[in-house]
């Protein structure tokens, strides 16, 4: 017999490594499904708007990273003011470095790159009154609502039908409760404390200060961690606050139609491959801690170098045990059968 027909043929030796390659890497995306829930099961973080350490840090969440998305329902996002309320069976609750969830949402619930930041709070309609239905599809708030209010066309009236006039709002973990608008401090005492990481100087606190907010519908309040209070919703809930925007505008309170997933746990450095390739129109590398880079390297070249370190030593060992001795004989006496 041959060395080619012992060995096998090359070409089929080739295919039958391809599909092994993607099967093995089939299975883990079934995994991560069945695990998250949720397809793509990961996100890579593109910006640093998460980070907590400029040379970043394992357990809070750095641009390059993976994270997994966990299909989870709406009512059990906890926020920061639930998590930071003694009182609240939440409290205490922690997700990459601080309290609360961190969630991944839709821009106003619109295509494009998603945003991942932590609920911060969530405003819920207290007292609800039913809307002047006969108006055009453009009509304005005061004409939905001429008793007053704020329209909100995705929160349940009384009789099962989609959008209210909400009068009044509560924050659940905080004393706020049947107001008009939404006022919350979070220095420790009203609130959880909330560190701005930034001076208290020209009438910006040192802590967040939500004021007089006037919410255009139901959701949650967003930030992310590196912001420095900056909040997702812009000026009108937060002094200085710049907002994220998308082709509509500033971002609203985050509805439960808008939520893609719930961060959980991270996988460190290896998007950063991702955002090597990415192309023009996305931010790249630029974000990414050296600390990464560093890590990611690393990484790549223990996944070379130990094959090459572990195969002879394997090989070593294994031809001083009496089995490997066995084999040996039995192929020498199979290959004199042969001839």
């Amino acid at each position: 017999m041959g060395d080619q027909e012992r060995q096998g043929d090359p070409l089929k030796l080739l295919v039958r490594e391809l599909l092994l390659a993607v099967g093995m890497i089939g299975l883990l995306i079934l995994g991560l499904y069945a695990h998250t829930g949720s397809m793509p099961p990961l996100v890579v973080v593109e910006s640093s708007s998460m980070i907590h350490e400029s040379n970043g840090e394992v357990g809070s969440i750095d641009a390059g990273d993976l994270v997994l998305v966990h299909n989870r329902d709406y009512d059990s996002v906890v926020t920061f003011a639930e998590a930071t309320e003694e009182n609240n069976p939440h409290f205490g609750y922690a997700q990459h470095g601080l309290e609360g969830d961190v969630i991944i949402y839709k821009k106003n619930g619109e295509d494009g790159t998603p945003i991942i930041h932590r609920a911060i709070m969530e405003v819920v309609p207290n007292q609800i009154s039913t809307p002047d239905r006969s108006v055009p599809m453009n009509a304005t708030d005061a004409e939905r609502c001429p008793n007053g209010g704020t329209y909100d066309s995705e929160w349940m009236d009384g009789d099962g039908t989609k959008g209210v006039c909400v009068l009044t709002w509560d924050v659940p973990g905080t004393s706020v409760r049947d107001s008009e608008t939404v006022s919350v401090s979070f220095d420790g005492v009203q609130a959880g404390y909330y560190d701005c990481k930034r001076p208290a100087h020209a009438n910006v606190e040192s802590h967040l200060v939500v004021w007089e907010w006037q919410p255009r519908h139901a959701g949650l309040l967003t930030l992310g961690d590196n912001n420095k209070c900056s909040v997702d919703q812009g000026s009108q809930a937060v002094n200085g606050s710049s907002g994220v925007h998308s082709a509509s505008g500033t971002v609203g309170p985050i509805r439960g139609s808008w939520l893609i997933g719930v961060g959980g746990g991270e996988i460190p450095w290896l998007g950063t491959v991702k955002l090597m390739v990415g192309g023009a129109g996305t931010p790249g590398t630029t974000y990414v801690p050296n600390s990464s880079f560093f890590m990611l390297f690393s990484l790549i070249a223990a996944v070379l170098v130990l094959p090459m370190v572990f195969d002879p030593l394997s090989k070593k060992l294994m031809k001083r045990s009496p089995e490997y001795r066995l084999a040996q004989d039995e192929l020498q006496k199979y290959a004199h059968e042969e001839e």
